[in-house]
């Protein structure tokens, strides 16, 4: 006998762990290559939305493949997602993400103890976000509205790709098309806050970073408590993306009976 909420949130904690693999795994990578060049920004950018595909692909059948708080708080309150299991899916993203980045901070523990011995904000970046990727220049209200519009960029396009009746992704090729939205979201909006757009995705490395070592994991740069921001951004982004879908799209995408037959085509209804 399958217990299948269980397997929901088993299902997440994978998914979000496979997620955290591949994106602080590149990071890492591409932070502690000095001798020789190991990655780029690109790179960075490809990994993050290889990882958001296979984790898709791990959680999807049986969780729906949320492995984002802020798209399961989005999902619960604008498409019938239960609300009674979003902190338990929340949790269990969490937990994903946080066991993925003890494993990435074991796997290049030599890597990061040579370039970083003091384990400074010079390889925090692995782990979890900052204003301007440590840079100074970028104030935390900057860092913080980017986020928003980030994760409302992400929510209303993964909105649109999943529904039914909106020429969504055949094939089962709505994980790929996903991964290369965040491909698209990190390249274009990963300047002033290395787009996190998940709150799983960077609280629970981020505490992962914490106990082995990271004294600054709370803070930035400039010193001032900076975890919320990840947080609390993608959750507003998250429903503002959502209700802009909901009632700007959504409501005017046709039903079935009401889809024009294409021109030239007699399509079976």
């Amino acid at each position: 006998m399958r217990n299948t909420y269980l397997g929901e949130l088993v299902a997440e904690f994978f998914g979000t762990m496979i997620l955290i693999l591949f994106g602080c795994g590149v990071v890492a990578q591409v932070v502690t290559s000095t001798t020789i060049s190991l990655g780029d920004h690109d790179s960075i950018a490809w990994a993050w939305g290889i990882g958001v595909i296979l984790g898709v692909y791990v959680a999807g059948r049986i969780s729906g493949g949320h492995i984002n708080p802020a798209v399961t708080i989005a999902l619960a309150a604008f498409q019938g997602f239960p609300w009674r299991k979003v902190l338990p899916y929340a949790l269990a993203q969490t937990a994903g993400a946080f066991v993925a980045a003890l494993i990435v901070r074991f796997a290049y523990s030599d890597l990061i103890n040579k370039v970083d011995p003091n384990h400074t904000i010079a390889t925090q970046g692995i782990f979890s976000t900052l204003p301007g990727n440590g840079v100074d220049g970028v104030t935390v209200t900057t860092a913080f509205f980017d986020q928003i519009i980030g994760t409302a960029i992400l929510v209303f396009v993964v909105f649109a790709l999943v529904n039914a009746r909106n020429n969504p992704p055949l094939s089962n090729l709505a994980p790929v098309v996903i991964g290369l939205l965040v491909v698209g979201i990190g390249m274009a909006w990963g300047a002033n806050a290395g787009y996190a757009i998940n709150p799983a995705r960077d609280f629970g490395p981020r505490l992962a970073s914490f106990i082995t070592g990271y004294s600054t994991a709370w803070t930035d740069q400039y010193g001032m408590l900076y975890f919320w921001v990840p947080i609390a951004g993608p959750i507003i982004g998250g429903l503002i993306g959502g209700a802009l879908f909901q009632y700007f799209i959504n409501r005017y995408i046709p039903t079935d009976e009401s889809i024009p037959t294409p021109v030239g085509r007699d399509v079976p209804r």
